[in-house]
């Protein structure tokens, strides 16, 4: 279940968003989680790596310091730290250190790669709401993309439904951990979140059908109609006779009382506008807008709002929706309001996810050309503490702070570099991945006997 700690700061937010009474404080939706979380981090001795240039997340870099893991978690970041008795002591003379990246939008799971048309579980094209399902109940957890994301020093991720829906259902926030069930890989506390989908997809999918909806128009009726049933079904949950459960209204009165994250995939920014005029009506908070190529022009109204934009580098012109992009999106989100912003790299790629690092290497790239130098102290945020932040778990990860979780990568020179690898992952400060050692290199059933593999 969701953090209880969670709610007063939504709360709060909703109240600054002059929401009071949108959000009712003694309605809790969700209650014990049916399927829970059975992660159980990989016993580990204590970890100090020495000497290395470390990115903290938040906005801090440190040379020549230190980062000791105990317990699982980030004990302390410094210089000239002592390794506890038994400790492990990894010399990062020359390298960089950095916590585990975070993908804020991924489908590893749900649309295996390489994977088959038996594979494909991510969009339930049944109904154009369906807030009934849940992403981790496809989640296959052989996708041999989970192996090639840790590679890239990903240790957690968003694994979102797809967008063929006007609300496609829950997404799941999961550990980048081998398992043989999806459990074994649920990121223990961490809030669900509410995948809705804005523009073509949901109309061109139906309006195909000659169903609705067919138009933009019908898109927002679409939205409406269902928030309007779920805030019929919050008020009844207080009173003497509460209704049945409803799994379909239980998530989007969730998402309205703000016990799920909502993230929207939507890439013009009228859209955007419209959905935000559509959250202070039904009194809840966008953690993210997704793929938003015209978020730049929208910008400081998203930070004034508290809503980040997941956007990608420089992909772009592959639908109508998506032409009017610019390279300096994410640096124009990012700096909005005098660098309120929140800017997010993000993936919706079993590619993509393999290189998140490059990926915001080319907004520094981008910013350096126009002028504006970006320091990789700051970048590192737009892949580890700004996605933590849409999906609820930045108190968890996302940042090396002394008691988050022991994610962390050790990169062979500055991870923005195309030429950076990273060379060992640690997850709850266990070694799960190393370059330089093939059993520390996890291998999917499903890759076992291809060429290349151990």
């Amino acid at each position: 279940m969701p953090s209880p700690a969670l709610r007063p700061a939504l709360l709060a937010a909703a109240l600054a968003l002059g929401l009071a009474g949108a959000v009712d404080a003694r309605t809790t939706v969700l209650k014990d989680d049916p399927y829970p979380s059975t992660y159980q981090p990989v016993a580990s001795p204590p970890v100090l790596i020495r000497n290395a240039t470390v990115l903290v997340g938040d906005g801090t870099r440190l040379d020549g310091a230190d980062v000791l893991l105990d317990d699982g978690e980030i004990r302390w970041v410094g210089r000239g730290l002592d390794a506890p008795r038994g400790a492990t002591v990894v010399d990062g003379t020359g390298k960089w250190v950095t916590p585990g990246l975070v993908d804020v939008h991924s489908h590893l799971g749900v649309y295996p790669s390489p994977g088959l048309q038996a594979h494909q579980d991510g969009n339930e094209m049944t109904s154009p709401v369906t807030s009934q399902v849940w992403a981790e109940h496809g989640v296959w957890p052989q996708d041999p993309g989970f192996a090639t994301a840790l590679a890239g020093g990903v240790t957690s991720m968003l694994v979102l439904p797809g967008s063929a829906n006007l609300i496609g259902g829950r997404g799941v926030v999961l550990k980048n951990v081998p398992g043989e069930t999806y459990q074994q890989m649920k990121f223990p506390g961490a809030p669900w979140s509410l995948k809705i989908a804005c523009g073509e997809n949901p109309k061109r999918v139906y309006g195909s059908q000659g169903a609705a909806p067919m138009t933009r128009m019908g898109n927002v009726a679409g939205y409406r109609n269902a928030f309007i049933d779920a805030k019929e079904y919050l008020a009844k949950l207080d009173g003497k006779e509460p209704p049945k459960q409803d799994l379909r209204l239980e998530t989007l009165a969730a998402a309205m009382n703000g016990e799920i994250q909502v993230q929207i995939h939507c890439y013009r920014s009228d859209e955007m506008a419209i959905m935000l005029d559509m959250a202070r009506e039904f009194g809840f908070q966008v953690a993210a807008f997704h793929h938003g190529v015209e978020a730049y022009k929208i910008a400081d109204r998203l930070a004034d709002v508290g809503t980040c934009g997941a956007l990608w580098a420089d992909w772009w012109g592959f639908k109508a929706e998506a032409y009017d992009a610019i390279q300096e999106n994410i640096l124009l989100v990012d700096r909005a309001r005098g660098g309120k912003g929140c800017a997010i790299v993000h993936s919706d790629s079993p590619e993509g996810i393999q290189r998140l690092n490059q990926e915001a290497g080319k907004v520094i790239g981008t910013a350096r050309r126009a002028g504006i130098d970006v320091a990789p102290e700051h970048a590192i945020t737009w892949i580890t503490r700004n996605p933590a932040k849409a999906m609820g778990i930045d108190g968890r990860t996302g940042t090396l702070e002394r008691g988050k979780m022991g994610d962390v990568v050790l990169w062979n020179q500055n991870p923005f570099s195309v030429y950076a690898k990273a060379e060992k992952v640690w997850v709850d400060g266990a070694l799960l991945f190393d370059r330089e050692d093939t059993a520390r290199q996890p291998v999917s059933d499903f890759s076992l006997g291809q060429e290349g593999q151990p």
